[in-house]
């Protein structure tokens, strides 16, 4: 590992903004610190397999295949409707997570349950308000507070 690699290693362990590449750069570190794959793979908290992976894709595409990180996970059917959807809540928000499962029922024709719903919805960045009444002052006075103050003035 040359010098320039080594302290991209060593900024891009502290910080990168991706915690599972710094993961990757802690152990190339351990590893350039002379530490055995197994010892590394028990600090960092994985596999051997997993260091022995990382190794392979350090010395077949160096740094930039040790950065790349390529997880893709399922993509709700739900995406398709997104600007409409984060539209159709700001003009009138729903009141519950039921509601707005139905309301999204009824524009897109997909039925979802309320906890997939609210899952969409915190992704979309909408979050839940709650609504509480507002307090008020009684509409009577108590027969113990009098209904005119006293005030203090000089006599003249």
């Amino acid at each position: 590992m040359s010098e320039l690699e080594q302290a991209i290693v060593k900024e891009e362990e502290e910080g990168h903004a991706n915690p599972q590449v710094r993961k990757r750069m802690r152990v190339l570190w351990l590893l350039h610190c002379e530490v055995t794959r197994e010892k590394a793979a028990e600090i960092v908290g994985v596999g051997r397999a997993t260091v022995q992976r990382w190794v392979a894709a350090y010395r077949d595409g160096g740094l930039e295949a040790v950065r790349r990180w390529e997880v893709k996970g399922p993509v709700s059917e739900l995406e398709a409707y997104r600007d409409q959807i984060i539209a159709m809540f700001t003009d009138h928000p729903a009141r519950t997570i039921a509601e707005a499962a139905e309301r999204i029922g009824q524009q897109t024709g997909l039925r979802r349950s309320p906890t997939q719903v609210r899952t969409f919805l915190t992704g979309l960045g909408l979050k839940w308000q709650r609504v509480r009444a507002i307090p008020v002052p009684p509409k009577k006075l108590s027969p113990s507070t009098s209904t005119s103050r006293r005030s203090f003035s000089l006599a003249s």
